[in-house]
């Protein structure tokens, strides 16, 4: 969440920075912040003048009393007044539900080098690679799985529900494969922890993070549990330090993860919904950071490099789309998507997230480090980035590296974890 400090401080500037998200309803919930804080502030100067002349009155009850003088008058506004501590009390702790409910509803205030608008106005910061030039109409990846034999998508329906493939064969060993080579990457060569995950998470967990109450409806829920099927390791990997206060020492700190991820996708009815570029459960790996501030932009940078280095080595073209205002997440203050090209499908298709959350994940889950020995605590940066999602780099996978007589060439940076070169029709 933001800060009410800064929002106490600059009303103005916040306004202007979540304007640019072209959301009028959240300029609604500033101004909801802005009274109930000053209500707040309010009902606390009052409860502290009572309180301090309580102190006053209670001292002089019990000099009267040692002096054997009445105190009665005393003793009534002693009782009345801390009726009124009391009710006031009461009235903070209500206003104070309602200042988090109304925070939570605020979203990040976007970083001020990216651009203005909507999804229209998003950039292409750098590209790598040239889509496959094939001299023979290529095929989409629904046709090459099935003749494959990598996935059965009826079946999938038919035990669950439409998104949710069952991967057979060589297609089951593909997504062990790469899951093998992003973690080995990852852990082995850029540093990450790895971590094996919980898949279902609390309540509190999905607040920290952003995905409550805002996402309520793309997730699924157990609600005989009060638990939560992730959407993404990012929720139980940065809720692994909620409520902690971290070594400035350790960072900054940086975690990976393999996981499946559960989405309801409520909202996105009938679009790409055919093979696997729009799925309700899917494979990813994620990375996690945690960092000072002050490094958090370089931290960016070198997140975003980390999952670019995974595309590049498997030989996928694709492009760093860095998101507009109004199509950056709401927890989100600056976010750099890779887009991956697919020729069967013929264009560019989202196969990788990466967002500086600056300190607003860090707020709600109360993530903090030491600067220094003894100085107070002062909330971490926190980023994250897919690295990569397994749907779509299938997707650039099978139709950029399709030939004429529908075999699949295998990169070689993957050939040795699935234990071929070639994927062939059955026959």
């Amino acid at each position: 969440m933001i800060d009410v400090r800064r929002l106490r401080a600059d009303p103005d500037g916040v306004r202007a920075a979540l304007a640019r998200r072209g959301d009028e309803a959240v300029l609604a919930a500033v101004d909801r912040v802005l009274e109930l804080d000053r209500r707040r502030r309010e009902l606390l100067t009052e409860a502290e003048a009572i309180k301090a002349r309580r102190n006053t009155e209670s001292e002089e009850v019990a000099r009267r009393k040692r002096a054997g003088e009445p105190a009665d008058d005393l003793t009534v506004a002693l009782k009345a007044s801390g009726e009124r501590v009391r009710a006031l009390d009461a009235e903070v702790r209500e206003v104070d539900a309602g200042l988090d409910d109304a925070l939570l509803g605020i979203p990040n205030l976007p970083l001020p080098g990216i651009p203005d608008g909507d999804a229209t106005h998003n950039r292409v910061l750098r590209t790598w690679g040239e889509p496959p030039r094939l001299d023979f109409e290529p095929r989409a990846h629904w046709d090459l799985g099935t003749a494959l034999g990598l996935f059965d998508l009826p079946r999938g329906a038919k035990v669950t529900g439409s998104g949710f493939p069952v991967y057979t064969g060589l297609g089951a060993r593909l997504v062990r494969a790469l899951a093998n080579f992003m973690l080995d990457l990852h852990a082995g060569e850029h540093g990450y922890l790895e971590v094996a995950p919980p898949y279902l998470v609390n309540r509190a967990s999905m607040t920290g993070t952003g995905q409550l109450p805002k996402f309520e409806e793309e997730l699924y829920a157990i609600p005989l549990d009060g638990l939560y099927l992730i959407p993404t390791a990012e929720v139980p990997v940065t809720n692994l330090h909620r409520d902690e206060i971290l070594d400035a020492a350790d960072l900054p700190r940086g975690y990976v993860a393999w996981t499946p991820c559960f989405r309801r996708e409520a909202g996105a009815g009938g679009k790409d919904t055919r093979g696997l570029i729009r799925v309700h459960q899917f494979d990813k790996v994620e990375l996690v950071r945690f960092c000072r501030p002050e490094d958090s932009a370089a931290e960016h940078e070198l997140l975003l490099g980390h999952a670019e280095a995974v595309l590049r080595r498997l030989g996928i073209p694709y492009r760093a789309l860095e998101l507009a205002a109004g199509d950056t997440g709401a927890a989100s203050a600056r976010t750099v998507d890779l887009e991956v090209w697919a020729a069967g499908v013929g264009g560019w298709l989202e196969a990788s997230s990466g967002s500086t959350f600056t300190d607003y994940q860090a707020r709600r889950a109360n993530i903090r480090y030491r600067p220094a020995p003894g100085a107070k605590p002062e909330f971490v940066h926190t980023l994250n980035a897919s690295g990569v999602a397994f749907p779509r780099t299938i997707i650039a996978l099978l139709e950029n590296n399709q030939a004429a007589d529908g075999s699949v060439r295998v990169p070689d940076a993957l050939a040795r974890y699935l234990g071929t070169d070639r994927l062939v029709p059955r026959a």
